[in-house]
């Protein structure tokens, strides 16, 4: 009966929906099922009969594989070691199958190109050092001892940046003919206030305070964000990633308005730059928390990113009504929280209510809301993909 119920913490989670017959599901490896380029389709729009499926932090401490790297060595070690970031990549697809491994890297990754450098501290997450809640506008200045920078070329990244070409050159042989290699890059503004704040925060209110109060300040800092995360991304891909996603982690700190005046014309001047130099790579744009503002994400993005992801705060049947004739292609949006806590039905119910929503199988592409949550059973993690990429639809 496969497992209907799995032991857990000392406790037995049991399928609470009647009359479920449940499917034969058991970790270990998994291949990705044909098509092997069913993400790239889809994402470009293309119809396809089944769903394909990835996860945001699919790469991460829910695995015991993973966890064995991430007790033991520091981030930063980790995901710029080339042998490891390969290493962490490519433990879920193994184990799972999804239909697309995406690097083992983190946003602020590109930073101390531009003279800005950050650490990863274990239990507390990341830290930007530099105090530019203060020295913003200084460091702005050619003068400044140590000037923020554009890095103005994709080739520019060589220097300092040579692990992630490593990393995506063998990963890509790994996958090729296989599933799709994906890449990632912060939105502008996310980078931007990321790096004022100097690590977490709820409100992003010392970089807003310089948006309202200097603005033009503001406007420069993230005109160099904008130019660099560009060529990151065509570094990327030039490395070997056939899919990039822009990632706005903290979009859930902007109001529509503030996002269509500070944060939206950069993720267009990315994904224009991108598109010239790499035509043909699909681009995602995913803004935690926007769910608020999905009609203005469809009206500004709509023609220069491919995929639109969906977080978990809004009915994936409102978003593709909202996307509809723009030809926006939909992600998301399954709950974290149902992939940690439901029962093996209610995983595979919300995977099959998200297909329905968002029009039947291949016409979107299943993620979840947000990343994969610290704690998640690895069992539950194989419910869903293996739901998306089986459910043939109602």
């Amino acid at each position: 009966a496969g497992l209907v119920a799995v032991a857990c913490g000392g406790k037995r989670r049991r399928n609470r929906a009647a009359g479920h017959v449940a499917r034969s599901a058991t970790l270990g490896t998994r291949e990705t099922p044909a098509p092997h380029d069913l993400l790239l389709k889809v994402a470009r729009g293309e119809s396809a009969d089944r769903t394909p499926v990835w996860l945001m932090r699919q790469a991460g401490r829910y695995m015991k594989d993973f966890r064995k790297y991430s007790e033991r060595y520091p981030f930063r070690q980790r995901s710029e070691t080339p042998e490891m970031a390969i290493e962490l990549s490519l433990q879920c697809w193994r184990q799972y199958g999804m239909d697309g491994v995406i690097m083992f890297s983190d946003i602020l990754t590109p930073l101390p190109a531009m003279g800005i450098d950050f650490d990863v501290v274990r239990g507390r997450g990341p830290i930007v050092l530099g105090d530019l809640a203060k020295t913003l506008e200084d460091r702005l200045q050619d003068s400044d001892a140590r000037p923020i920078r554009a890095i103005s070329s994709p080739d520019d990244f060589e220097a300092t940046h040579h692990f992630v070409r490593d990393t995506l050159k063998a990963l890509r042989t790994e996958t090729d003919n296989k599933c799709t290699l994906i890449g990632f890059v912060g939105a502008p503004w996310t980078l931007a206030a990321y790096s004022v704040e100097a690590g977490s925060t709820k409100e992003a209110a010392m970089f807003k305070r310089w948006m309202y109060e200097k603005p033009e300040v503001a406007d420069e800092f993230l005109r160099r964000m904008t130019v660099t995360i560009s060529n990151y991304a065509i570094y990327q891909v030039k490395s070997g990633a056939q899919c990039i996603q822009i990632f706005d982690s903290w979009a859930h700190c902007l109001s529509p308005e503030l996002w269509e005046r500070f944060a939206a014309p950069h993720v267009r001047e990315v994904a224009e730059a991108v598109r010239k130099a790499c035509p043909g790579v699909p681009l995602i744009y995913f803004a935690n928390g926007g769910s608020s503002y999905i009609r203005d994400q469809v009206k500004t993005l709509a023609g220069c990113i491919d995929v639109l992801g969906v977080d978990s705060h809004a009915r994936l049947s409102e978003a593709a009504e909202a996307a509809k004739g723009s030809g926006l292609v939909i992600q998301g949006n399954v709950d974290p929280y149902v992939l940690k806590y439901g029962s093996e039905e209610e995983i595979r119910e919300a995977v099959r209510r998200s297909i329905d929503e968002a029009g039947g199988p291949g016409r979107h592409i299943v993620n979840l809301g947000h990343g994969v949550l610290q704690g998640t059973p690895e069992e539950n993690v194989l419910y869903l993909i293996e739901e998306a990429q089986t459910y043939k639809g109602k």
